[in-house]
């Protein structure tokens, strides 16, 4: 289905709104553009903060490469940042989205339905993110189709499921402030199926609060409380990734559309050079590592990324620094700004000498492209979900440290249920990386995770052909937003 009918001459108008931070931007984005190519006007609403970063990022006419498809900007209720390119606080910004965000996007939805034409038809559905409920709120004040896109795992999704049910319960808040070292995060959890034997530690890291009040275990227990109205719940994942988790989710909310990966999705059916010019990178990309790569030998490179939010100490960061060095693999690491907590990230002058024949070193890349290069071997990663998608594209198993949110639960399915990969303890030291690192790159354990990895991409491309389920679903998707609005 290359284009969607046409009511009163208009096209149909989805407006998507992503969660305010780079990993709930990129699929969005990409999601967006895949309504494009079904026939879409598209408005895309990041808040006035990351609306900026963008233009900084991307260049001033990055965001006008085509007539129908559109970025609007709203406030996020948040003071100004010191750091236009550190990642805003988290728990801040969440609280701060959930009670600011509503009137602005209603009014944005009003000023656009107010000044529609033939060349800007009115809004007719809307997309938001699955942690934005308060977009389900403005479809329904406008009487228009929602659709929540939840950006993370299935898997996490019902282990946030669970948050209710364990404050019900008295697990969570934890009595007993000491409990990352008291063994109370190793309880078991019995009653999720299709969960087997998974631990409170495997559960999104919400629940470690001995705090009642707490912001993100309240937002998320909001949030999940509220996507229930939604009318639809797409998900970037795939079916036989995750086929029991979606089907014990299926019995519990709206219909449910996977249509991931997204991004071979996208490459699949977008040839448009134009929309796929539209870029979400929040930070400059550093396009020279591709050249680096292409200077080794296949699978020999150790690519490492923490994503966009993941925080660590210096001390952390030297562990993960020398165990690199001792491992003798080369390697491509990115770390972005703010990766270390209230300082800039440096490594000593040592570390430097010793690795500068085998290690490049920057700031932010085109991460699919880097995992799609036939020289990476392995990938240390947080295990976000976006990392998690990219690495089964590119076929490259995994040595996990996961930071926070949903990071726990995926890197626990990484391990546990599809064997690509193994995870680095919370106290990271030295030479458990270097351990990790040498039996991915080299062991027999490794060599199955590399195989498990091999066979999960070739699924997930088989999800994304044409006829296959991820191409199914976006259609059907496509005839849900279009052709059955719920008033």
């Amino acid at each position: 289905m290359d284009s969607v009918c046409m009511v009163e001459n208009q096209k149909p108008h989805a407006m998507l709104v992503p969660h305010p931070s780079q990993g709930h931007i990129t699929p969005m984005l990409k999601l967006a553009k895949l309504l494009h190519h079904k026939g879409f006007h598209i408005t895309f609403v990041n808040t006035q903060h990351n609306h900026s970063r963008l233009l900084k990022s991307q260049g001033a006419n990055s965001l006008h490469r085509l007539p129908d498809f559109h970025f609007r900007a709203i406030p996020d209720g948040m003071p100004s940042s010191d750091s236009d390119d550190a990642a805003q606080d988290v728990p801040s910004l969440c609280y701060s989205i959930s009670h600011n965000c509503l009137a602005p996007l209603c009014d944005l939805i009003l000023d656009i339905n107010s000044n529609s034409s033939h060349d800007l038809p009115k809004v007719s559905c809307i997309i938001g993110d699955g942690i934005m409920t308060f977009t389900i709120v403005a479809a329904r004040r406008f009487q228009i189709p929602i659709a929540s896109f939840w950006t993370a795992s299935a898997c996490s999704f019902l282990g946030y499921m669970q948050y209710d049910k364990l404050v019900q319960l008295g697990l969570v808040p934890f009595k007993d402030e000491n409990f990352l070292t008291n063994g109370d995060l190793e309880t078991t959890i019995e009653w999720i199926p299709p969960m087997q034997e998974i631990r409170l530690r495997d559960i999104p890291s919400y629940i470690r609060t001995t705090n009642k009040h707490d912001i993100m275990l309240n937002f998320y227990l909001q949030q999940l409380e509220a996507i229930h109205k939604t009318d639809a719940i797409i998900m970037n994942t795939f079916e036989s990734l995750e086929h029991h988790v979606l089907e014990a989710l299926s019995s519990k909310l709206p219909p449910i559309y996977p249509i991931g990966p997204i991004n071979p999705l996208v490459a699949e059916l977008i040839h448009d050079h134009k929309l796929q010019q539209i870029n979400s990178n929040l930070w400059k990309e550093q396009s020279q590592c591709m050249e680096w790569l292409d200077s080794k030998e296949p699978n020999s490179v150790v690519y490492v990324n923490f994503g966009s939010n993941t925080v660590m100490s210096p001390q952390q960061l030297l562990e993960f620094a020398w165990g690199l060095a001792n491992s003798g693999k080369p390697f491509l690491w990115f770390m972005r700004p703010g990766i270390v907590e209230g300082k800039a990230a440096v490594l000593p002058a040592e570390f430097m000498a010793e690795t500068e024949e085998r290690g490049m070193l920057g700031s932010w890349c085109n991460q699919e492209e880097v995992l799609k290069h036939p020289s990476v071997g392995a990938f240390l990663t947080h295990s976000g979900w976006n990392s998690t998608m990219e690495s089964i594209i590119g076929g490259v198993a995994m040595v996990s440290w996961p930071f926070f949110a949903d990071q726990q639960t995926n890197c626990r399915y990484c391990n546990t249920e599809w064997g690509i990969g193994m995870e680095i303890d919370n106290n990271v030291k030295r030479d458990e990386v270097e351990k990790l690192v040498k039996e991915l790159m080299d062991g027999e354990k490794g060599e199955a995770m590399r195989g498990n990895a091999k066979e999960w991409k070739r699924k997930a491309e088989e999800a994304c052909k044409l006829g296959g389920s991820s191409s199914t679903n976006l259609d059907r998707l496509v005839y849900v937003l279009t052709n059955n609005a719920k008033k």
